[in-house]
């Protein structure tokens, strides 16, 4: 299981990387999204996959009798999972804004700073 997993992690980044490098704002934000799906992914795969019983410990006991599952990564997650989505919907009310009063989403024609017609700043030495 935890080899599908990953190879499903690993198609979420390359996904998300490939996206990320457009220049086109949402398809920014979509692999900004899937990128934190596959962080997500990837800490509940490192957090054993197995099925186990709860974490309780009886009364008499100090610690649990056997192996209990670990309840911390799946805490993390559904945190994470809260931001993440909070996070998402700021900055697609913020592109959307941006969209409506520039009429663009391209990264290039945002560049409103810069004066028309001349020649862009040099991008490296």
């Amino acid at each position: 299981m935890e080899a599908i997993l990953a190879f499903t992690v690993a198609i979420f980044f390359a996904v998300s990387i490939y996206l990320m490098l457009s220049k086109h704002i949402i398809r920014i934000l979509l692999g900004v999204s899937v990128f934190s799906n596959a962080v997500n992914l990837t800490i509940f795969t490192a957090g054993r996959v197995t099925r186990e019983v709860p974490p309780i410990i009886p009364i008499d006991l100090d610690v649990p009798a056997g192996s209990v599952a670990n309840p911390l990564p799946q805490a993390l997650i559904l945190t994470a999972i809260v931001i993440s989505f909070s996070i998402f919907a700021f900055l697609l009310v913020l592109a959307f804004r941006s969209y409506q009063e520039l009429g663009t989403d391209d990264t290039d024609g945002m560049r409103v700073a810069e004066p028309k017609g001349e020649d862009l700043p040099p991008l490296g030495y």
